[in-house]
């Protein structure tokens, strides 16, 4: 079992049972899942270069471990250069086993390498408890070999919980270790 699972069921639960006295076990939020999203907006165009997709996958897999799915554009855009269809980007859904360690090394070793790193924007919620945030570049994971790295990219990272809302889940995240920047 992962070591942040671990906090969670041990302590993180039973604290969010207590603020926001839950009568039932099952109304307790948990994460659902994590979706990684990167854009290759140049490998889409068709003039672009199609290889800058590949090794973003590459380094996608490598960070999340497992394989990241192609996403494709809906519509043209001719300002764009953009057909319908075209490769502009990839995309992974974490959940279980996968989803816990991606957010124990995301707290612990990633963020704190981030360049003059602040906190997390606490305002980044939807409303119904998922938080999304932006990473400017794939360096920051350990796993990434930077000889490798052809272009620093960046990704959106979005954090699904059944919170109802953002209080909650903002109180799931700080207690997971996400460092909110204070407001």
């Amino acid at each position: 079992m992962s070591r942040l699972k671990e906090t969670y069921n041990s302590k993180v639960s039973e604290a969010l049972r207590k603020q926001f006295e839950y009568p039932n076990v099952m109304q307790i939020p948990k994460l659902q899942k994590i979706v990684l999203n990167m854009g290759v907006g140049q490998a889409g165009q068709t003039n672009g270069d199609p290889k800058q997709l590949d090794n973003a996958m590459r380094d996608m897999g490598i960070m999340a471990g497992q394989k990241a799915a192609v996403t494709r554009s809906k519509k043209s855009i001719s300002n764009f250069k953009l057909r319908a269809g075209a490769r502009v980007g990839c995309k992974v859904t974490l959940r279980g086993t996968h989803m816990w360690e991606f957010l124990d090394r995301l707290v612990s070793i990633a963020l704190p390498r981030v360049r003059d790193f602040q906190g997390i924007n606490p305002n980044s919620f939807d409303g119904r408890g998922n938080f999304a945030m932006g990473i400017k570049e794939q360096l920051i994971f350990p796993e990434i070999d930077y000889d490798k790295v052809d272009k620093v990219r960046g990704m959106d990272i979005i954090i699904c919980t059944s919170a109802k809302s953002d209080a909650e889940a903002r109180a799931l995240l700080k207690g997971l270790g996400i460092p909110f920047r204070e407001k």
